[in-house]
């Protein structure tokens, strides 16, 4: 069923590591330059609609059985710096907002909303101008209530897995709180949860039909703060981060590696002022995560699925038989799939 929605010290060098390649022995090289746009929704069906193929048999009740159980909450009154911490432990993308005494839903934080907080949106005027970009009372000092979505999509219990799939295809989203019939928090659910249940299975659609074509990156002796200006203007969770040349894929900086670098503290390490400005000039290599798992173009999306799960990842880079980067492939690419 359908619901609601609403620097501190001198850089050091990027150390030298061979990029981790499956399938790929080689060097990945970025052919074409990336372009800086994003490509939007791309439905499957020349009529603009979804095509839900029942490669799940739709089954009252699956998604509590499939809802990470039970949820990892937050009260609407946590601080920023709380939020941070709770995703940077439990390395999650995002937290339900509930009310502590009856764990009712009130709305949905997700990483990408301390992204757009910590230096990537609008967001980011509370910081600029109610902290006069002070760090600590940024973080300390602001409630969570002030950035997360009061009305987010969820689902109940009692619905099947395809309602959520649709649900998150539709409107683009990755995570969705999973509620009782009183409201309560049941769990949550993800689009890392629905990948899992088709890897390995042959969906009979390769990586290259469903990889988005136009990468948007980021360098990698770039500041954090152009990162997640990017991530925020492109609606994009994760970056591939390139060669100062820009023809070699590094790593990948995402928005749980940039909100963690707060939530664990390491952004104060060496910090010499109050100023959130000196810790946004970190370079993008300080942060991101070294190295990048890749998939031919050729592939079927249920093995793509399967490299995912078995490499604890959100995304592939795609590459043609000659080892260059044409695409990325994502979990929510992933979702497509399944409605082709």
């Amino acid at each position: 069923m359908a619901r609601t929605s609403r620097g501190g010290s001198a850089p050091r060098r990027p150390p030298v590591k061979k990029v981790q390649v499956a399938r790929v022995n080689k060097r990945i090289v970025v052919r074409p330059k990336v372009v800086f746009r994003p490509e939007g929704i791309r439905w499957v069906r020349a009529d603009g609609t979804p095509n839900w193929r029942q490669w799940i048999p739709p089954r009252e009740g699956e998604v509590a059985y499939t809802a990470s159980h039970p949820a990892i909450t937050i009260a609407p009154q946590s601080t920023i710096l709380e939020a941070a911490e709770v995703i940077a432990k439990n390395k999650v993308r995002g937290l339900v907002v509930a009310d502590p005494a009856k764990q009712q839903l009130r709305g949905l934080l997700t990483a990408m909303d301390l992204v757009n907080y910590l230096g990537g949106g609008d967001y980011y005027s509370i910081v600029m101008n109610r902290h006069k970009r002070n760090i600590y009372s940024a973080l300390r000092d602001e409630y969570v209530s002030s950035i997360y979505n009061p009305t987010p999509l969820y689902a109940s219990r009692s619905d099947s897995l395809d309602t959520v799939i649709i649900m998150m295809v539709e409107n683009a989203v990755g995570i969705i709180p999973v509620v009782y019939e009183d409201g309560s928090v049941y769990g949550v659910i993800t689009e890392h949860d629905i990948v899992k249940h088709v890897a390995g299975k042959k969906l009979g659609v390769r990586v290259g039909q469903i990889a988005s074509r136009n990468i948007v990156s980021v360098g990698i002796e770039d500041t954090i703060h152009e990162a997640a200006k990017r991530m925020v203007k492109f609606g994009f969770r994760r970056l591939p981060v390139v060669s100062e040349s820009g023809d070699e894929v590094k790593g990948m900086i995402n928005a749980k590696d940039y909100v963690s670098f707060f939530g664990s503290h390491a952004a104060f390490k060496d910090l010499e002022s109050t100023d959130i400005e000196e810790v946004l000039k970190t370079p993008v290599f300080e942060v991101m995560t070294e190295g990048v798992i890749t998939v031919e173009e050729s592939v079927d999306a249920g093995e793509a699925a399967q490299a995912m799960i078995e490499n604890n990842t959100s995304s592939l880079l795609v590459t043609n038989e000659e080892g260059e980067v044409t695409g990325i492939v994502t979990e929510r690419d992933i979702l497509m799939a399944i409605l082709w």
